[in-house]
């Protein structure tokens, strides 16, 4: 509910299986605990151990799983659920890097994409998750996101694999300008 509150359909979260982590200490923590799953769980990044206590890593976060281009969940990313927690905690949390999840290959959404990039002849760039969440909304289906890294060669490599165009649309912020500008060098070396 708290997600159509923010305006996501429900077609867009069962797309991308968005969702919610209670501002619980260990509502992931203890069932992996009892299920065996505790060591996987921390070096997946989803369990941290403090002072010999175990604490869910994401709490109060809308989540965003991560998929491969296949489709199989490999992260997920966290963001607070309101602007006031947002100010006194990171605004994201990504699952730590892992064998399965490497930051620098991975774009968000390329699951979700990969036909309309096909199709449309033409992958859109933008900066997060939402993004990519909002534009889909809207319609506009052919877009992916570096995640809160900055694009790598890895990533445009997966791009190429279904169109050589690339548009990047980043924030008008000094922040967002200079990684358009290094993205769009990164994009020309690899002739795209």
């Amino acid at each position: 509910q708290m997600l159509q509150e923010r305006g996501f359909t429900k077609e867009i979260i069962e797309s991308f299986r968005l969702g919610y982590a209670p501002n619980e200490k260990s509502f992931i923590s203890t069932p992996l605990i009892n299920k065996g799953d505790y060591n996987q769980a921390v070096e997946l990044g989803l369990t941290k151990v403090k002072d010999g206590a175990s604490y869910d890593m994401f709490r109060d976060r809308l989540i965003f799983p991560i998929d491969n281009e296949s489709g199989v969940v490999i992260g997920f990313g966290g963001r607070k659920s309101n602007e006031e927690s947002a100010e006194k905690y990171a605004k994201y949390l990504n699952s730590n890097e892992s064998k399965i999840y490497r930051k620098e290959r991975v774009l968000y959404g390329l699951h979700q994409a990969k036909k309309a990039i096909v199709d449309s002849k033409k992958a859109i760039l933008v900066e997060g998750y939402t993004d990519v969440i909002t534009l889909h909304q809207g319609g506009i289906e052919n877009v992916v996101a570096s995640s809160g890294t900055s694009l790598t060669k890895e990533q445009i490599r997966l791009i190429k694999r279904y169109t050589p165009n690339i548009k990047i649309i980043y924030d008008g912020d000094p922040a967002g300008v200079k990684a358009a500008l290094r993205g769009l060098d990164l994009i020309l070396e690899s002739d795209m």
